[in-house]
């Protein structure tokens, strides 16, 4: 317990930054891909493809790896960026990818009569689009975004490679200063804790879509 208390506050700091780079792609990445989404569905050749071939790259490569190209393989083409937009930057188009996948997912699952039917009404594409559309793909949607969630908090634990103090690094530290194994155990019931908060927000927005179908 004494280990505990000395280490909370170290704990709390490592928590606090990986909630600021899970909000932060969050925020930025999952209206990026609602906007993206939009452009692919308005069938443009040449940009569907660079949209396709983004997401093969994203999708198909792993993030840690993502992370260390740009951090340490960008000053290469002397483009150097510091740690912080390094991460944000590789979260943010690592996510809109996944992102995007799910949206298009939950687009094409909603009756394309709809759409034909607003435009017999004087909808604009983009009105239906965000009017008719979006709303029902992000109910059908919203199982699979709140998993992305989820992976996303564990995924921040990524960052360490790149030296960044995060939770998973401040228990790293302290087994190396303890010479044991618990705090890992502390930092695993952090992780659980902002899961399982995550979990629980998520079906409330499921049950409030749902009351109002």
């Amino acid at each position: 317990m004494s280990m505990l208390i000395k280490l909370l506050p170290s704990l709390l700091e490592g928590a606090s930054m990986s909630l600021f780079i899970f909000f932060g792609t969050l925020l930025v990445s999952y209206p990026l891909s609602l906007l993206f989404s939009y452009l692919y569905t308005l069938q443009i050749k040449g940009l569907n493809q660079l949209f396709r071939f983004y997401i093969m790259i994203e999708r198909g490569t792993p993030l840690l790896l993502q992370l260390m190209f740009i951090y340490f393989g960008l000053p290469l083409l002397n483009i150097a960026i510091d740690r912080m937009s390094s991460v944000f930057i590789a979260f943010i188009l690592n996510y809109v990818a996944y992102f995007m996948e799910i949206n298009r997912g939950g687009i094409e699952s909603v009756d394309k009569g709809q759409e034909e039917a607003a435009k017999v009404l004087g909808y604009s594409k983009t009105q239906c689009f965000r009017y008719i559309i979006l709303p029902q793909a992000f109910k059908i949607t919203l199982p699979s975004l709140g998993n992305e969630a989820l992976t996303l908090i564990k995924d921040t634990s990524l960052v360490t490679v790149l030296g960044v103090t995060e939770l998973l690094k401040v228990g790293r530290n302290a087994v190396n200063v303890y010479a044991t194994a618990l705090p890992f155990v502390y930092v695993g019931v952090i992780y659980l804790i902002m899961t399982s908060t995550c979990s629980l927000i998520i079906k409330k927005i499921e049950s409030r879509l749902s009351f109002y179908r």
